[in-house]
């Protein structure tokens, strides 16, 4: 533990600059969007009010659905994140690292944490992730990537582009156990914390920690030491974690060939490096290079956790901004928050409106009211079937309603439409456009409401490419030993996949798939979840079949929402599906063989009739010229018919061909389906059969048991 009261006056000092130079502006919207995304969207002293008033205050959260559009538009789409070589580097090693990032994204459920950023996002204006490297499950170290609270992380006030390596610093706080301060930093800290006064820091409480996001709700932080609490579970240990840049000289890797430079790790001593020198043959070399490094410093009030130079290259926060103009974020909820207000205040109005018509008031003469008193007639004035007993008839008077406003109704429309104009989310897009238009014209307006969002999703797409890059410095820089990689497939086998990386080869000593050399493009394509992209794929792929294209049959059941799809392709590609298919193509080319050799045939038979008729055509010919007169009769005429006849002869027998072999192609492929069928339904009752023996069997042998065990007990009880 180490004590550095001027360390942690300058940290507190810089965090303090921080926070109130545009973070508490953020809390507070991100705060005031939070409680309307909830529904939560009065003020208090306005309910207090119209309370006392007795007046309506109604909730129409238009901006829940609204949202829900939105982010059902981001988890349709996914991101693919593709590496391809530059400069000269090995392209199998590009695959690697694919594949590498496929496996970080399956371990820490990329999908799930980049829904929560991306909701935070649309939200609050701001969304975190946080990449570094874990050593919790593994002594190599792992990727880990975890979703920030954007409440807790400040960024540089002096900041003004969207990329982190452009920032001085940035700040993650947050409240930790003293078993948490013991476990990640040192346990000696841990127990100082611990007794130093409930963490009573001599600079005191942060304000923007007072109302935290818990299960528990929005609770002051002075509440929350209540003596019931063990020790171990409080979370009352204030933690400011900096990463900031500071000028140093550093050791780094050098590429004679490509010229690429690397930083060392810090943690890395000199045989390791020797060691990775030597590997590669010569191919790396060393320097010293002036750079802006980044220095790590924890601190919890005047304990100093953490005070070193970090080991990456970049800061470990991802940020993410629906949009960004030089430091300003905006988000969804912010400028829906005006007509959200304007229809809940509406609506209300207009149901008071509805109230005081049905219970106006009465005008009573004083003293003329028999059977209940003024306040009676208060409560029970609007009620059905009262009855008021008076000295006189004349006494009492109801008093007449004012008419509803003309006009109200369209304020509340109007306000509808400004959430819906403002947000960009259509009725199209939710779904709920008029029964009477046309499915086409629908289809379009949705696909011209994606165009809206645009924006926010190209800039998502740059967040996962920082994520991307700051992940390759990563593996490069700590994936250097030999691992085996994992990948499950998304498709309908869920069949999974290994590949090594950094494997030496014991004979040459060349390293295969090394990651720690060479530069790499990072490329970010968008594409629809698996669930649409089987609906549109088998759409299209049915079509094409319809049209007459060959679509083989497992890329329809691949595309299908069958259930056991993956067992129904196992059978297609089983020994005995595949005999039957060969000897289905082997009948269809014989079939087709015999087709064309009798159309030849018949051809052939044409053209030799042809050829003696050209023949006796050419003899009547000569006859007649020999004869110096004129034949009596041309024949060319009878020729020609009896060839065009012919023709239209074997025209209908081609075609007669052509029917009988699409009629026989028919008949063979409901005789391969009945026996794919028959031999699905063998396979089920052999499954079945095999089960029922099974359990046969063990009933059987727990029946023996019995047996054995009753004679067994039956011999001690003769035998005492």
């Amino acid at each position: 533990m180490k004590l550095d009261p001027e360390i942690a006056a300058t940290q507190w000092n810089r965090f303090v600059w921080s926070r109130d130079r545009g973070h508490l502006e953020f809390i507070n919207k991100a705060d005031a969007c939070d409680k309307f995304f909830a529904g939560e969207q009065w003020q208090q002293s306005d309910l207090d009010t119209l309370r006392a008033q007795r007046r309506p205050a109604l909730t129409i959260n238009k901006i829940l659905p609204t949202l829900a559009s939105v982010m059902g538009e981001q988890i349709m789409n996914s991101a693919e994140v593709l590496f391809r070589p530059a400069s000269g580097s090995p392209p199998e090693v590009a695959e690697a690292l694919t594949r590498v990032w496929m496996q970080l994204a399956q371990e820490n459920q990329l999908p799930w944490l980049r829904e929560d950023m991306f909701a935070d996002g649309i939200i609050r204006s701001r969304g975190f992730l946080d990449m570094r490297i874990d050593f919790g499950d593994s002594m190599r170290g792992e990727v880990k990537i975890t979703n920030l609270n954007s409440k807790n992380v400040i960024v540089d006030p002096d900041a003004e582009e969207y990329d982190p390596d452009a920032w001085n610093d940035v700040f993650i706080t947050k409240w930790l156990t003293p078993q948490d301060v013991g476990v990640i930093y040192n346990e000696e800290a841990a127990e100082y914390l611990k007794s130093d006064a409930a963490s009573s820091y001599p600079y005191g409480y942060d304000s923007i920690e007072r109302v935290r996001d818990r299960f528990a709700g929005s609770q002051l932080q002075a509440a929350y030491y209540g003596l019931l609490d063990p020790d171990g579970i409080r979370r009352n240990v204030r933690v400011l974690d900096r990463q900031h840049r500071k000028l140093d000289k550093q050791l780094h890797f050098v590429d004679t060939q490509t010229g690429d430079m690397r930083p060392v790790p810090s943690d890395w001593d000199r045989n390791r490096i020797a060691d990775l020198l030597a590997k590669t043959g010569g191919r790396l070399s060393t320097t010293k290079k002036l750079v802006k490094r980044i220095r790590w410093t924890v601190t919890a009030g005047t304990v100093i956790l953490h005070d070193e130079w970090s080991p990456y290259k970049h800061f470990t926060v991802v940020p993410y901004f629906p949009y960004f103009r030089y430091g300003r974020t905006i988000g969804l909820v912010e400028n829906l928050m005006g007509p959200q207000e304007m229809l809940n205040k509406v609506s209300s109005q207009e149901l008071h409106v509805i109230n005081t018509t049905a219970n106006s008031g009465w005008k009573i003469k004083a003293g003329s009211l028999v059977n209940m008193s003024i306040e009676e007639l208060e409560q029970a004035g609007a009620t059905t079937g009262l009855v008021l007993e008076l000295d006189d008839v004349h006494s009492a008077e109801k008093i007449q309603p004012n008419q509803t406003p003309s006009g109200l109704d369209r304020l509340s429309y109007k306000a509808e439409e400004h959430i819906k104009g403002i947000s960009n989310v259509s009725d199209s897009m939710q779904g709920f456009d008029r029964a009477d238009v046309a499915a086409k014209s629908t289809l379009y307006k949705t696909q011209r409401g994606s165009i809206n969002f645009s924006k926010i999703f190209s800039n998502l797409e740059r967040t996962d490419y920082i994520l991307a890059r700051n992940g390759l410095d990563l593996i490069q820089q700590y994936y250097t030993e030999e691992r085996i990689i994992t990948i499950t497939h998304s498709d309908a086998t869920k069949a999974s996949e290994e590949s090594t990386i950094n494997q030496r080869d014991p004979v040459t000593g060349e390293i295969t798939n090394d990651l720690t050399l060479g530069e790499y493009h990072i490329v970010i394509t968008s594409q629809p979840q698996r669930d649409s992209l089987e609906d549109t794929q088998f759409d299209q792929a049915l079509n094409l079949r319809k049209e007459g294209v060959n679509v083989p049959d497992n890329v329809l059941i691949e595309n299908s929402k069958l259930t056991g799809k993956a067992d129904i392709l196992k059978a297609m590609n089983s020994p005995e599906m595949q005999e039957q298919a060969e000897l289905k193509t082997r009948l269809q080319k014989a079939e087709v063989a015999l087709a064309e050799a009798q159309a030849q045939d018949k051809s052939a038979d044409s053209a030799l009739k042809n050829a003696r008729m050209q023949g006796e055509l050419q003899r009547i010919q000569q006859g007649g010229d020999l004869a110096g007169q004129e034949p009596q009769k041309d024949p060319r005429a009878d020729l020609e018919m009896e060839q065009q006849m012919m023709q239209q002869k074997h025209a209908l027998e081609i075609e007669k061909m052509e029917r009988e072999y699409a009629l026989r192609t028919k008949q063979l492929d409901q005789e391969m389906a009945f026996k794919e069928r028959e031999h699905a339904q063998k396979l089920q009752l052999e499954q079945q059969q095999a089960a029922d023996k099974a359990r046969q069997e063990e009933a059987q042998a727990q029946q023996d048991r019995v047996n054995s065990a009753r004679a067994a007990q039956h011999a001690t009880t003769q035998g005492e």
